[in-house]
C-alpha cells in the first residue's frame, strides 16, 4: 500500500473566518503567521501568552478567555488547535470533523486534515515548508536555510 504525502495547496484566506484553540506559544508562532493571511481571528484559550492579550487589545483578533466548548467551531472555514491538552484537542478534531471544517491538531498529525507550514515570504512569493507533520525540527531548518538562502540572493541583486 502507497503512503501518500499531503499536497501542498495555496488558499485564499483573506475572508476566511480562523479559530484558533490554544494561546501558549505554538498557538502565537500560528496566530503571528495566519496574521499575515487571514484578517478574521478568532482564539479560545483559558490561558493566553501576553503577546496574544496584546494582539486582541490592539483588535488585530478575537480573544476569549475561558475552555473550549463543543460549538466553538462552527461557522469557521480553519480550525487550529494547540491547546496544551489531548482531550481537548481530539475533542476539537471531533468538532471539526463532524462539520466538514478542515483542522489542524498540534500534538497529533493523523487527526489533521492539512499541515500548518513553515512560512516564508517575500511580497508576493509565498513558500511553505512540511515534513509531512512528522519531523519539525527538519522543516524548522529547511525554512531557516530557505530564509538565508532568499536573504543572500537578494543582498547579492542589489
Amino acid at each position: 500500500m502507497a503512503v501518500y504525502k499531503f499536497f501542498p495547496m495555496f488558499v485564499d484566506l483573506n475572508d476566511k473566518k480562523a479559530v484558533v484553540i490554544g494561546a501558549g506559544k505554538i498557538a502565537l508562532r500560528r496566530i503571528k503567521t495566519l496574521l499575515k493571511f487571514c484578517s478574521d481571528i478568532t482564539v479560545i484559550a483559558d490561558r493566553a501568552e501576553k503577546e496574544v492579550h496584546l494582539l486582541a487589545e490592539s483588535g488585530v483578533i478575537k480573544l476569549y478567555c475561558r475552555k473550549y466548548e463543543h460549538g466553538d467551531c462552527k461557522g469557521a472555514d480553519i480550525v487550529l488547535t494547540a491547546a496544551d491538552n489531548r482531550e481537548v484537542n481530539h475533542a476539537v478534531f471531533e468538532e471539526c470533523r463532524e462539520l466538514g471544517v478542515p483542522v489542524n491538531v498540534s500534538d497529533c498529525k493523523e487527526e489533521c486534515s492539512f499541515y500548518f507550514p513553515a512560512v516564508i515570504d517575500d511580497e508576493n512569493v509565498v513558500i511553505g515548508v512540511t515534513a509531512s507533520g512528522s519531523d519539525h525540527r527538519r522543516a524548522k531548518n529547511t525554512a531557516e536555510n530557505i530564509r538565508k538562502l532568499k536573504n543572500e540572493i537578494f543582498n547579492i541583486e542589489s
